[in-house]
């Protein structure tokens, strides 16, 4: 295996995962390399669609004997498998830092957050319930149980790789599933072959999941309309999302489908917020991870009478934000993933000086680094006002008074996450309750996510709930089974 930095050398292996591991057979080779400085990571065959068909025909012969095996021995497995990420903690943050250009805050929080998913969907196998219900016939019993889908295909991210891979695997199998995995090409290591290297040193019955990293042009539409997976689990953006939504439950094999898309979510600081604490929200809520998270803070909306103070504070305090190398533990803004967006959110720059927006907070691009840009007087009419920005800029729009910043809130297509700052939490209570969002935080920032609590979006931001009960909602399926005494007397 060819890496370049040790800690994460035995991390995982240059191959797919396919009932164990082996070559991909496509003809194309991904390289695997650290965004800040083009060194390379690792270099991996891909999957052909012969090679996505193994995965998904390996799946469906494991699952049924996974789903069979007794709840507590899955729920073993899915605790030694957070085990395995505890004891191995530095080499997975360092090779998170290392693939997706995380800072070591960013990473650390990350498998946090993944852990977090194992214990809690370890839980599942002895909270899947039933239900029984009366009967119109006499003498029968209508029972309605919660069975797993089958196979599960997933297709997870670059921006929370393992975080967002782990999302959805692990809940799907603590629900008795089979996981075919397909990690985003920037991050084949971190969001899919780490995977099957904690999985497998959990003692996970082969072929319960299988990792395939390859071209969505390649295989994209295969792994989404293939015949086997009963369910797709997507994240990524809103224009991909909305296609693999329609290639699921329009194809020739109808599928459920849950999608977590993009965001432009609001970050409201109104008249009697505490000005420290919106200040450092706004802040940490924007550039965790280059602003390059689904709920990162895209427009600041501050009312009227303290938007002065506001954007005055924010800027000083965003100007020393450090940036440059993520390897580097005092950096907060690192690299964004790749040289695409880059150019999209320079490009987004150039539109926000050309539209007018006063500019506050400006510094250098180098390479894949942008430093931290903020724009003040930002309207409606802009594009940085619309259009999710997926890096270190933000807009600020003032607000004249707290209906007019509810309805700057609610002006987008899209719905995930939001927050408002008020010292009053009752009115911020009624405010959020008023959000057309999946997720709303008081005095707290935009990125948040508990591996009991629901996570989702509305509008265009998804479909579908994650975490919890929701996720055992979503990795199930209902199955009615009618007992009668056989005494019926039919009429013909």
């Amino acid at each position: 295996m060819t890496v370049t930095t040790a800690p994460y050398s035995s991390l995982v292996t240059e191959q797919l995962y396919i009932g164990g591991w082996r070559e991909g057979t496509s003809e194309r080779t991904a390289t695997d390399t650290n965004p800040f400085n083009d060194e390379t990571i690792a270099t991996i065959r891909q999957a052909s669609r012969e090679d996505v068909d193994a995965a998904y025909e390996t799946a469906q012969a494991a699952q049924v004997g996974w789903a069979a095996l007794a709840p507590k021995k899955r729920a073993q497995i899915l605790n030694k498998a957070a085990d395995w990420i505890e004891e191995n903690r530095a080499a997975v943050v360092a090779l998170i830092r290392a693939e997706s250009g995380s800072t070591a805050i960013k990473a650390n929080i990350e498998t946090g957050l993944a852990i977090g998913s194992l214990r809690e969907a370890a839980t599942f196998p002895t909270r899947i319930t039933g239900q029984i219900l009366p009967s119109n016939t006499p003498g029968k019993t209508n029972y309605v149980f919660r069975e797993p889908l089958g196979v599960v295909g997933v297709i997870s991210p670059w921006n929370f790789p393992f975080t967002l891979s782990m999302r959805s695997v692990a809940p799907a199998l603590g629900c008795g599933n089979a996981v075919v995995l397909k990690p985003a090409s920037d991050t084949p290591l971190t969001g899919g072959l780490l995977l099957a290297t904690i999985f497998e040193a959990a003692g996970l019955p082969e072929g319960v999941l299988n990792v395939v990293v390859g071209a969505g042009s390649e295989i994209g539409d295969h792994f989404v309309e293939h015949r086997i997976p009963r369910l797709i689990s997507f994240t990524g953006s809103t224009p991909v999302g909305k296609g693999v939504g329609r290639a699921a439950v329009g194809g020739e094999h109808m599928k459920k489908v849950s999608l977590e898309l993009g965001g432009n979510a609001p970050l409201v600081v109104l008249d009697d917020a505490d000005m420290e604490q919106a200040v450092g929200g706004a802040t940490l809520g924007k550039f965790l991870h280059q602003g390059q998270i689904c709920m990162s803070v895209n427009r600041i909306i501050v009312q009227a009478p303290v938007y002065d103070e506001f954007v005055a504070a924010y800027a000083e305090r965003v100007k020393t934000l450090a940036y440059g190398d993520q390897l580097d533990d005092a950096t907060v803004v690192g690299p964004l993933v790749n040289d695409s967006q880059v150019k999209s959110v320079t490009a987004k720059i150039e539109q926000a000086r050309a539209e007018g927006a006063r500019e506050v907070v400006a510094g250098p691009i180098e390479g894949r680094v942008i430093a931290p840009h903020v724009f003040a007087d930002v309207t409606p009419d802009m594009e940085i006002f619309r259009e999710e920005i997926f890096g270190p800029v933000v807009g600020i729009v003032k607000a004249e008074d707290e209906a007019h910043a509810l309805e700057l809130a609610n002006d987008t297509e899209f719905g995930l996450a939001s927050a408002v700052y008020t010292r009053d939490l009752a009115r911020g209570m009624r405010f959020a309750r008023g959000v057309e969002a999946g997720m709303t935080h008081v005095n707290d920032i935009t990125v948040n996510d508990e591996a009991h609590v629901m996570f989702g979006g509305e509008k265009n931001s998804g479909l579908g709930r994650f975490n919890g009960e929701w996720a055992i909602e979503e990795f199930t399926t209902d199955h009615w089974v009618g007992v009668a005494p056989g005494e019926a007397q039919f009429p013909f």
